[in-house]
């Protein structure tokens, strides 16, 4: 797939973008690089270039959003495999950061990628305004109306059976909050109006939530082996899951849905394809 031609040039961005491990103070350069480079498929800032490219833009202009996006999306992973959120010791096939470096590293490295990553979208070349609009898109979609608060809905949904409109919630604010800002970032940096942002922005949430009904369902069908981290550990913790709660027949016709609509809703803008392409590969991924 085209998009994956662009992991090399996240991982030099990524690379540029933090000092060398052997940079004072070195224990948290070394964790910070630890997950960063721990073989992510870089699905989001692939996501952002995918849309610049599509939109007709260059998508190297939009680098410095796609590795601010990476950073932070980093920053949550090392958190939550924390003892007192997931208590995972795997992530994408190796140990987890605390078991690594420890525990208060562990928490420091993820503070020092989020703080990284807002810094880098600061010191962009982008118009001032274009960088305030960005900067207030990205916190929101990571903060309490975005990923940390879906975390924390998720933590006080835990060992109850949730509804599905609690369930949704939960997954919209988590994982498709970030995504959509993946995918309506280029349209603000082209400045292509509300109607294109509007558009990208109900792709990447659609293609947001399908990509965690899906990972609901790889942690039913999945092995630890294939998914890089501990699989059954939703079920293990008592978790509403998309599968406990519809089943995992429905669940998968709902991944579906959420990818048809996806597509419908950005066909006039996906002047190559590929992101109906990548909205299939977010459909059928295995890991």
């Amino acid at each position: 797939m085209k998009w994956e031609a662009y992991r090399n040039e996240i991982d030099t961005a990524l690379d540029k973008a933090l000092p060398s491990e052997d940079s004072p103070p070195v224990p948290i350069y070394q964790a910070m690089r630890y997950s960063l480079f721990a073989g992510g498929k870089r699905l989001r800032p692939s996501l952002v270039l995918l849309a610049a490219d599509s939109l007709g833009g260059n998508y190297r202009e939009l680098l410095p959003v796609a590795a601010s996006v990476e950073m932070i999306h980093t920053y949550s992973l090392i958190h939550d495999d924390l003892p007192s959120m997931d208590d995972d010791d795997f992530r994408r096939g190796k140990p987890t950061n605390h078991r690594v470096f420890g525990e208060a590293i562990a928490i420091l490295a993820g503070d020092a990628l989020l703080t990284a990553g807002l810094e880098l979208m600061c010191h962009s070349s982008y118009d001032a305004a274009i960088r305030c609009r960005l900067l207030s898109m990205l916190t929101r979609a990571a903060g309490t109306h975005g990923m940390i608060g879906g975390q924390v809905l998720d933590i006080l949904g835990e060992s109850r059976v949730l509804s599905r409109v609690e369930l949704e919630m939960i997954h919209a604010m988590k994982t498709a909050a970030l995504i959509g800002f993946c995918a309506t970032a280029p349209a603000v940096v082209l400045n292509l109006g509300p109607e294109a942002e509007q558009a990208l922005s109900g792709y990447g949430e659609s293609i947001g939530l399908a990509f965690q009904i899906v990972d609901d369902i790889l942690d039913v069908e999945g092995t630890t082996e294939e998914l890089g981290k501990t699989a059954g550990k939703d079920s293990h913790a008592g978790k509403t899951t998309y599968p406990s709660l519809l089943g995992l027949q429905e669940s998968k016709q709902l991944a579906t849905d959420l990818v048809q609509s996806a597509c419908t809703g950005i066909a006039a803008y996906d002047r190559n394809g590929t992101l109906a392409s990548f909205a299939q590969f977010v459909l059928s991924r295995k890991q």
